[in-house]
């Protein structure tokens, strides 16, 4: 749903510049649509795409209505992008455009019509067509509350008023955002593994049925099932480009699971080494404790100095310690002996078995994928309190 460079700069390369348009009137065969386009192999497409499409034959107008698009020429793009405050924009292209990019990446996309009466579809479009303007096309973007596909119910709810009703009786499992996410997801892969890294508990409630909707897949069902005055909102789908979303196939070598089991495997040889020794590997401590520290400070920061919404109450934070990091360099400097951190050490394996306690209890859920390396950790905790009675 968000964004990418290459779609971005094609977007702009295949759009057209379409002049302000207010005094734009439907005639009577104009139809609006929405469009529903499949997931991709980049994180910024695994989730689809939604959009709205008029076409207008008796006046030769086909277009697309799309809220996923940014402007990289906005003031520290970067920095807006990272905190979360990076304005997404609507964008009004040719169908024909829009449609070729989705060919290029090898994604499906439908069609669904909607059952709108001509005064109902030149409220639509007299909408869409003020909402283009300069002034208004901004809004700040949220992965999971208001992005492309949130758009497309809001704005019919907006512009149709009480006599549209959506019905949720086709939702018949309980479902929580996470679980939604991870539907497009690969576990064993970085992407969810990354997602699963930095987004919080908050994503752990149940989603109620008009929440569902920050997915493309369920505002297509949100639609059909939707009724307005004496009719259904949603008229005959077809498909337009018929084709298989690609899936990923990603070699176990390349997987978050293989690294994270290397280094357990690393960590189990080389304590063994340590253990024998009565010593201690300080390059170990330093990546351990560094990695993990620097971790928690990057998810520190998505908390507290962003408006990412979806980031809030990471129980991550309990195995990625942001004071590990200062730990790290000081473990680094230090001889073999480890005489001083015992109370630390011991804090940190509690933290471990609070966050296994959280995810028991179904508080937040974590990737599988870190139990190889919280099991590394506590092995290197419980050597290094060991290590403080040994002779040095």
């Amino acid at each position: 749903m968000k964004g990418s460079t290459l779609l971005f700069l094609l977007t702009c390369l295949l759009s057209v510049t379409i002049s302000r348009a207010q005094d734009i009137t439907a005639s009577p065969e104009a139809q609006f649509s929405v469009i529903t386009c499949g997931p991709g192999t980049e994180l910024y497409a695994t989730f689809g795409h939604s959009a709205f499409r008029f076409r207008d034959p008796t006046r030769g107008i086909d277009w697309v209505y799309n809220y996923g698009t940014f402007d990289f020429d906005t003031p520290n793009f970067y920095g807006k992008f990272v905190r979360g405050k990076l304005p997404y924009a609507l964008a009004k292209q040719r169908f024909e455009n829009f449609l070729y990019t989705y060919q290029l990446e090898n994604r499906y996309v439908r069609e669904q019509l909607l059952e709108l009466s001509p005064a109902e579809t030149n409220a639509l479009l007299q909408f869409l067509e003020e909402n283009n303007q300069p002034e208004n096309r901004f809004y700040k973007y949220d992965f999971l509350f208001e992005n492309c596909a949130t758009k497309i119910p809001d704005i019919l709810s907006k512009v149709l008023g009480p006599p549209l009703v959506y019905s949720f009786d086709h939702l018949t499992d309980s479902k929580s955002f996470r679980d939604l996410i991870h539907e497009n997801l690969y576990w064993n892969s970085w992407s969810s593994f990354g997602i699963d890294l930095a987004l919080g508990a908050v994503i752990d409630r149940k989603a109620e049925g008009s929440e569902f909707s920050f997915l493309p897949k369920y505002v297509e069902q949100q639609i059909a099932n939707a009724s307005l005055k004496d009719r259904s909102l949603g008229g005959r789908k077809r498909p337009i480009l018929a084709l298989n979303s690609p899936t990923p196939n990603a070699v176990f070598t390349a997987t978050p699971l293989f690294w994270m089991l290397l280094v357990l495997g690393i960590t189990l040889v080389i304590t063994w080494i340590d253990f024998r020794n009565k010593t201690r590997s300080k390059v170990l401590d330093f990546i351990l404790f560094f990695t993990t520290g620097a971790a928690g400070c990057l998810l520190l920061f998505l908390w507290f100095f962003t408006d990412h919404t979806a980031t809030a109450w990471n129980g991550n934070l309990l195995w990625a310690f942001p004071l590990n990091l200062i730990l790290a360099f000081g473990l680094l400097a230090r001889p073999a002996g480890f005489k001083k951190e015992r109370g630390y050490l011991i804090l940190l394996l509690i933290l471990l078995a609070t966050g296994a306690g959280l995810w028991l209890a179904g508080v937040q859920i974590f990737s599988p994928v870190v139990l190889p390396l919280w099991a590394a950790l506590m092995l290197r905790y419980i050597f290094l309190i060991h290590l403080k009675k040994m002779p040095i």
